[in-house]
């Protein structure tokens, strides 16, 4: 196949709007200034647009210096340009606010939802973004920690409930739904409406090696940032429309491919957990080294293996590198698009090596 060349500028994908100017400084009280009764409001001139043309001239030409980076707020885009190609994607960006961090326990207290069509060849939406944003009483008081986070209170959500007709009514011919931490939203979206047990996910954070992008962090701040932009984090709609700008940019090293085109084929393709079973002690620091990690409650050393090529690859490493001689039986895990990043565990099914 060709490769893709995307002929759409920043200013197409992140159109911006002109900051407003500060705010006029306030007098300073005359000492003997008497009350007026009544008096007449005081109303701040308006920002000119020849000024926000001013302004951005200046963002322009601070950006274009070495010395300095300019920060833009996010803008978030809802109609993008009519499809060209019949080969669109139903694609849903979720994010959710919660109580806590454990699914069994805590509630969704803001849900946010964008449902987009987007080309699957290029990863570009196309057509209108739909929105849905709601909060919703947990029933219990909202912890402290996640007040501060989110900025949401109990009087936010008292008596509101997530209208579960509209989402399923959103979530209707939706192909994949894409959250930047699917380990964290998918339990809970599940816990809270089954039906989100039916499509295939895809994970913006786990299912994309932003390290070897070349990008210093893997939040989705961090990623807004790198593109230039910032935004009022850590609340549900305003996430969404930060993740989908990060997703529609090309990725910095592959710069004919987007991130959304890369997850788009990710949420169709199943991985692999390995559990290297019965492993002796001894090999405990060559499998740290190759990010093995320990489970404590199973007291089994695993890793997460992208295909059936990777797995057969560490299935030989094991023998070789760990189990030499011995015959060994190794567990492995098969997780399918409906299953990843659920509570719920994959096919299970033991490996001879």
């Amino acid at each position: 196949m060709a490769a893709l060349k995307f002929e759409f500028s920043n200013a197409e994908l992140f159109p911006e709007l002109p900051k407003p100017l500060p705010p006029p400084k306030a007098r300073k009280p005359q000492a003997k200034a008497k009350a007026k009764a009544n008096p007449a409001p005081v109303v701040a001139p308006a920002p000119s647009a020849a000024a926000g043309t001013d302004i951005e001239a200046s963002a322009l030409a601070l950006d274009a210096h070495p010395d300095y980076r300019v920060l833009r707020r996010l803008q978030p885009r809802l109609e993008w340009p009519a499809a060209h190609s019949s080969d669109v994607v139903r694609v849903v960006v979720l994010d959710t606010e919660t109580t806590g961090l454990d699914a069994s326990k805590d509630k969704i207290i803001e849900m946010a939802l964008l449902r987009v069509d987007v080309d699957r060849a290029t990863g570009i939406p196309v057509g209108p973004v739909q929105v849905f944003d709601e909060l919703e009483d947990p029933g219990m008081p909202i912890p402290k920690e996640a007040r501060e986070i989110t900025g949401i209170t109990d009087a936010d959500v008292s008596g509101k409930r997530l209208d579960e007709a509209r989402i399923a009514a959103l979530m209707d011919g939706v192909d994949v739904v894409i959250a930047h931490n699917a380990g964290f939203d998918r339990p809970f979206c599940e816990a809270r409406m089954p039906l989100f047990r039916h499509y295939a996910w895809a994970c913006s954070f786990a299912d994309l090696d932003w390290k070897a992008q070349g990008r210093t962090s893997s939040k989705l701040e961090a990623l807004a940032q790198a593109l230039g932009l910032f935004y009022d984090a850590h609340r549900a709609e305003m996430d969404c429309h930060a993740l989908l700008a990060v997703l529609v940019a090309p990725l910095p090293n592959e710069p004919n491919t987007t991130a959304m085109s890369t997850l788009l084929k990710a949420a169709q393709t199943p991985f692999f957990r390995l559990q290297a079973t019965g492993a002796p002690f001894e090999a405990k620091d060559l499998l740290k080294a190759r990010a093995y990690r320990w489970n404590a409650d199973q007291r089994v050393w695993h890793t997460r293996l992208a295909d059936e090529a990777a797995l057969e690859a560490e299935c030989a490493w094991l023998q070789a590198k760990v189990y030499g001689a011995r015959n060994a039986t190794v567990m492995v895990e098969k997780v399918d698009a409906l299953s990843k990043y659920a509570a719920r565990t994959g096919t299970l099914a033991p490996r001879a090596l």
